[in-house]
C-alpha cells in the first residue's frame, strides 16, 4: 500500500510540473475539464461518453511523455543535435496522431448525437 500511494504522489507531483512548465499540458487539461461534462451531453450512450473522456485521457498521457522526452533531450545537451531533433519531432508526432484520433471521435460522436451517422 504504501509504495502505491509513493507512486500517486509522484505522479501527481509529474502532472503539477508538467502542468506548471508546459503550455500544451495546460491547455489539454482544460480540453479535459470541459470535455467530461460535454461527453456526456454529446455521447448517444454512456459507453460513447468514456470513450469521448478516454481519448481526451490518452491525447494528456501521450503530451506527458513527449514532455518528458523534450525535457530530458534537453537535459542531455542544449546544443543542436540532428539526431535528438528527430526523437523530439517523433514525440511531436505522436501528439499529431492522438490530436487526430481525438478529434475524429469526437466529430463521430457530434455527427451520432446530430443523426447524420
Amino acid at each position: 500500500m504504501k509504495r502505491l500511494y509513493l507512486a500517486t504522489i509522484n505522479s501527481w507531483n509529474g502532472l503539477v510540473a508538467a502542468a506548471r512548465s508546459e503550455q500544451a499540458v495546460r491547455e489539454e487539461l482544460v480540453i479535459l475539464a470541459i470535455a467530461i461534462p460535454l461527453a456526456f451531453i454529446i455521447g448517444v450512450t454512456t459507453a460513447r461518453a468514456v470513450e469521448l473522456i478516454l481519448v481526451v485521457l490518452l491525447l494528456l498521457a501521450i503530451e506527458l511523455l513527449n514532455t518528458a522526452i523534450e525535457k530530458l533531450a534537453d537535459r542531455l545537451t542544449r546544443d543542436h543535435d540532428e539526431q535528438i531533433g528527430r526523437v523530439k519531432d517523433m514525440g511531436s508526432a505522436a501528439v499529431l496522431v492522438a490530436l487526430l484520433m481525438t478529434g475524429i471521435l469526437w466529430v463521430f460522436a457530434i455527427a451520432e448525437r446530430l443523426g447524420i451517422v
